[in-house]
């Protein structure tokens, strides 16, 4: 997809389909004016639909009209809501809106107009505007339908074109923004694509294979150990789920730049995500509904290999490490039992209470394997746990993290991109719920208060800065939104570029 970016009026550029924000109030001079002039143009049509309540302002209520004296056939209105509440996650939001309302249309340039009010009168920016409405109309082309259906013709339109137009802004500053906005975008479509690719298709040497093609086509290097280096090596937790499968475990080590190097910020950051292809629970097995769903767990893996690839488009000095344990967990005549004790790579012994708690022993051998390769500050993204979904549902990641500025730091980045995070403590008064009888502690424990422990479990295998995103519940969608089909959902990808990107260079 080309990106341009025009100063024009949006009436006198040429498009398929030019999009026009709606407001619920009064976006001001000039803005008000220029939409006064397109609905001129549209014969009073936008006026009209908003007596009867179509063309209000609620956010992504779309309505498409026949262009006139237009330089576009088409216009599409969109909901954008109030401007108060217009923030960097709804310019996003209404971006991927826009591009998924025109699934199935023969359309090829879309143009989208940016009032000056969604950066003057919010809390945007004008480059971040961009930057998010490009790296929404990216996404929001994506659709998981096309992975195995052949002749599906429903999918949102591939775009040969996207057409900026924002009147009275610096283009340059703009162009440069949005087009990092759609690699950012282009980047958690391969999270997504991977992630969606069902069980049979992705097992933990096939997640190794795309890591290796993605490597190669982008200059990274890698290294895949398998589980006879893993065993020499004494990554307990790691092979303690890994061998009960016919398919052995991969753990995928990404990296950019050499041995040493670190950002301009004096860090080497790592990106650690859960990779296990299928979970059934091992012999602690779960129940059948739903299990279908457990493809995804392999979501936070997936996750960190774009997220690498992508910092890599954007900074191709950028010195970041990518670790993606992979494995399956299935019962099986070598499957880890509850009860049997394991050795993690950093010396701790761990009491395997619960084989369904897979998740924190393969991240916790990958993070101290991060330290060993040098990493200064570390961010893990998993499909932890199913309490993360009960406490916050499906809009809000949950997430731990110490020290707090390195916490801080994270958020940050996350609230640029539009990502929303919820801080859970670290509350050491449940250490003693995992304590064990015969290892330094268990991998569960009481019901209550599970959430919390699972980062206090993850918390005994790092020494730097770290920080854990549970994306059990944002991970992906069981029913499809304006913005975005059902399955994957892409999270975290671009908190973590956008992350890795405040270390660079010139940032």
């Amino acid at each position: 997809m080309q990106i341009r970016v025009v100063s024009d009026q949006p009436w006198s550029v040429s498009a398929d389909v030019l999009a026009i924000p709606i407001l619920t109030d009064d976006p001001g001079a000039p803005d008000s004016s220029t939409l006064g002039e397109i609905d001129r143009r549209l014969e009073g049509a936008i006026a009209d639909y908003r007596r009867i309540g179509e063309v209000a302002g609620a956010p992504f209520r779309r309505v498409l009209l026949r262009g006139r004296e237009l330089g576009a056939p088409w216009v599409l209105a969109v909901g954008a809501g109030a401007v108060a509440g217009f923030d960097a996650l709804a310019a996003y939001r209404v971006a991927a809106s826009i591009e998924r309302r025109l699934a199935g249309h023969p359309v090829t340039r879309l143009a989208i107009w940016l009032p000056a009010s969604l950066w003057t009168r919010t809390g945007l920016s004008a480059d971040d505007l961009a930057m998010l409405v490009a790296r929404g109309v990216a996404e929001g082309a994506y659709d998981p339908a096309t992975l195995y259906r052949s002749g599906y013709d429903e999918a949102p339109p591939e775009l040969d074109e996207l057409v900026l137009v924002a009147p009275g802004a610096d283009v340059a500053s703009l162009q440069a923004a949005a087009e990092r906005g759609a690699t950012i975008g282009e980047g958690a479509r391969i999270a997504r694509d991977l992630a969606n690719r069902a069980s049979n298709d992705v097992s933990p040497d096939v997640l190794a294979d795309a890591a290796t093609d993605l490597a190669r086509a982008n200059g990274l290097s890698i290294d895949v150990i398998g589980p006879d280096r893993a065993t020499e090596m004494g990554m307990g937790l790691f092979m303690a789920v890994g061998r009960g499968s016919d398919n052995p475990p991969r753990l995928i080590v990404l990296r950019n730049g050499t041995d040493g190097a670190r950002d301009a910020q004096g860090r080497l950051l790592a990106l650690v995500g859960k990779g296990v292809t299928f979970d059934s629970g091992g012999i602690s097995i779960k129940p059948a509904d739903r299990m279908e769903e457990m493809k995804m767990d392999k979501t936070g893996a997936c996750t960190v290999i774009a997220a690498i690839v992508t910092a890599k488009r954007l900074a191709p000095d950028l010195p970041l490490l990518a670790l993606a344990p992979a494995v399956e967990n299935m019962p099986g005549p070598h499957s880890t039992r509850p009860g049997d004790i394991v050795r993690a790579l950093n010396g701790k012994s761990v009491e395997v209470q619960n084989t369904d708690a897979e998740g924190r022993l393969i991240l916790g051998d990958a993070l101290t394997y991060a330290e060993r390769l040098g990493a200064t500050h570390l961010v893990d993204v998993a499909t932890l746990t199913g309490a993360v979904e009960r406490a916050f549902g499906k809009q809000i990641t949950g997430a731990f993290g110490t020290p707090q500025p390195w916490f801080d730091a994270v958020v940050a980045a996350g609230a640029r991109q539009g990502e929303r995070y919820w801080q859970i403590p670290l509350v050491d008064d449940y250490v003693r719920d995992m304590e064990s009888w015969y290892a330094d502690f268990q991998n569960s424990g009481p019901a209550d208060g599970s959430l919390v422990k699972s980062g206090l479990f993850l918390r005994e295998f790092v020494t730097r800065p770290w920080v854990h995103m549970d994306i059990g519940g944002t991970g992906y969608l069981r029913r499809a939104v304006p913005w975005a089909p059902r399955g994957a959902s892409g999270v975290t990808h671009a908190t973590l570029v956008q992350l890795a990107l405040d270390g660079a260079s010139g940032a």
